[in-house]
């Protein structure tokens, strides 16, 4: 839930600086990460170092590339396009693909047994692309599909880093899930230096300096909370639920971005927003109550198995021990 609060920052950020682009957006977000994160990993870097290699390496670029640079362009779009409220809902869409994914997992919760909280979430999802379409922010049907299009692409971007980074947090254990963030954002800072050369070819609009301030102040906030101390809480969770309860939890991503959303737009949600969340909240009860059954069948079962093997076990226990009695 606290990772949900701070990630929801991350969808009002483009509205506060509007003159800025998506791109430069991205930029400024990263390399504030990327500064912190490297102020932050400093005292450990020579000993991480060590412990890392090639691959995980490898692994924290491609996981930094589509669950940070890639991710926020297409999200920054998708909210400039279509508004905050049609993105954080086609955001909240991720339980289905992380949930079917994470089925796949051994001991996971059959996919049968989530079916009512993915058709729930299909659902909603269906509500939120028909409101984008045909009532979009900008009053524009091409601007609409543009904005939903941008969503789903962050929305694919998102599902592959949510699904890689927790089977690798379970992979590491001689890394911390604070520390591994860290590195991210060390890798994602690095990366984001790349972008800045075409980011001032292709944004050659001026900006005041005040602008620019608010821009930099902005972007810090953002990497520290949503960055540094959100996904700090995010990989926590990842390591301690499964992967089909992990994706739910995106779910309070959605929940504080169409507050936040709405609060800054000073209205109440429409009818539609309504019925979508409410489809999307009663999905991820659902998992969860179909994850609370699965673990009281598997904790009932370990206990059955136990007093059925019990007289079994106790009977040469207890011989042996009248064996030694008469002995003594």
């Amino acid at each position: 839930m606290g990772a949900g609060a701070l990630w929801g920052v991350v969808f009002l950020a483009p509205e506060l600086v509007r003159a800025f682009s998506a791109l430069q957006l991205t930029i400024g977000r990263y390399l504030s990460y990327g500064l912190l994160s490297a102020i932050l990993i400093a005292p450990r870097w020579r000993e991480l170092s060590r412990l890392l290699t090639l691959r995980e390496w490898l692994a924290l670029t491609w996981l930094s590339l589509v669950g940070n640079t890639l991710y926020y362009i297409l999200l920054s779009n998708a909210v400039r396009t279509g508004g905050i409220a049609m993105t954080s809902l086609v955001i909240g869409f991720l339980p289905v693909a992380v949930t079917i994914v994470g089925s796949r997992d051994r001991d996971a919760v059959p996919l049968r047994r989530l079916l009512p909280s993915l058709l729930l979430c299909a659902a909603g999802a269906l509500v939120i692309g028909w409101q984008a379409l045909w009532t979009p922010a900008s009053g524009s049907m091409t601007t609409g599909l543009t904005g939903v299009l941008c969503a789903l692409g962050a929305l694919v971007s998102w599902t592959v880093y949510a699904v890689g980074n927790s089977r690798w947090l379970a992979r590491l254990g001689q890394v911390s899930a604070h520390e591994w963030n860290l590195l991210m954002g060390v890798v994602t800072g690095a990366q984001t230096l790349v972008l800045i050369p075409v980011a001032l070819s292709i944004d050659t609009e001026r900006h005041s300096t005040f602008a620019w301030m608010r821009f930099s102040v902005i972007s810090a906030c953002v990497a520290l909370l949503a960055s540094i101390v959100g996904s700090a809480l995010w990989n926590r969770m990842s390591r301690l639920l499964p992967l089909t309860l992990v994706g739910q939890m995106i779910l309070f991503e959605t929940l504080f971005a169409l507050v936040y959303g709405l609060i800054w737009e000073r209205r109440l949600p429409t009818l539609l927003e309504g019925v979508a969340f409410a489809l999307v909240g009663l999905s991820v009860t659902s998992c969860i109550a179909a994850h609370g059954r699965a673990a009281r069948a598997r904790v009932l079962g370990r206990h059955g198995h136990e007093a059925a093997s019990a007289p079994a076990a106790r009977l040469p226990d207890s011989r042996a021990r009248w064996r030694r009695r008469l002995l003594l």
